[in-house]
Order: structure tokens, then C-alpha cells, then sequence
């Protein structure tokens, strides 16, 4: 299947316009692949106001996140990969999804089988 994140963003998104609160991400900016303005990131972060009256252009996508927007007064085009999205938030409340981190060093997009006797992750039981 493919991943559920962009998905997810997308619907976030809309969710919290629809609730007239101010949608804001959290980029893990350590991605290669990020183009923001250089200057705004702070330990390897950036949160970026994705209201509609802030930002034009809006292009979500199942890869990536993109959009411009003004910056001490010069429009800049902003490029977020998806994997480098690690929360997606209304400003005013804090509602919203923080993502797990992604391993950047796998860019195949398949998924790892699980080997050996053990499953990865969790497992659900049949309880009587």
C-alpha cells in the first residue's frame, strides 16, 4: 500500500481550516531535499504558517509539499519532501498529528519484509 502520511497531512489540513484555526508544519530541515529561505531553520527545524491568506500556490502532493511565500518581504518558493514533515498543527490549539521519523537513507519507497520468526512492530492477539 502506499503511505497513509500525505494522506494524512491532507486531511489535517482541511480539517483545520474547516475549523477556522491556522495550519501550521514542522519540517525536519536536515532533509537535502528542503528548499526554504536560508536563515529561518533553528536546530535543524522550521515551522511554516500554511494559512491561505500567507502562502500561494499550495501544491500537496503523495512526494512532496509545496507552496511560496513572503519572507522580510521577498517571495520565496518553499520545497518539503514528505518524509521531512514531521508534524502538521492548528497554531491557536496545538491540535493536530506529530509524524515518526523517517530513515532518510532508504529512498526506495518499498517497504522492508519482515525476516526471521519474530514480526516487526505490533501484533495482534486473539483474546476469549
Amino acid at each position: 500500500m502506499t503511505p497513509s502520511k500525505p494522506y494524512l497531512v491532507r486531511a489535517l489540513y482541511e480539517w483545520i481550516l474547516d475549523n477556522d484555526k491556522t495550519p501550521y508544519i514542522l519540517v525536519d530541515t536536515g532533509n537535502d531535499e528542503v528548499l526554504i529561505p536560508a536563515g529561518i531553520a533553528n536546530d535543524g527545524k522550521v515551522v511554516l504558517n500554511l494559512a491561505p491568506q500567507a502562502i500561494q500556490n499550495l501544491e500537496m502532493t503523495n512526494d512532496y509539499l509545496s507552496f511560496s511565500a513572503r519572507f522580510n518581504g521577498v517571495a520565496e518558493n518553499i520545497f518539503c519532501p514528505i518524509g521531512s514533515l514531521m508534524a502538521i498543527y492548528a497554531r491557536e490549539n496545538g491540535e493536530g498529528m506529530m509524524f515518526p521519523a523517517e530513515d532518510s537513507s532508504d529512498d526506495t519507497g518499498e517497504v522492508d519484509k519482515p525476516t526471521g520468526d519474530k514480526p516487526k512492530g505490533p501484533t495482534l492477539k486473539v483474546i476469549k
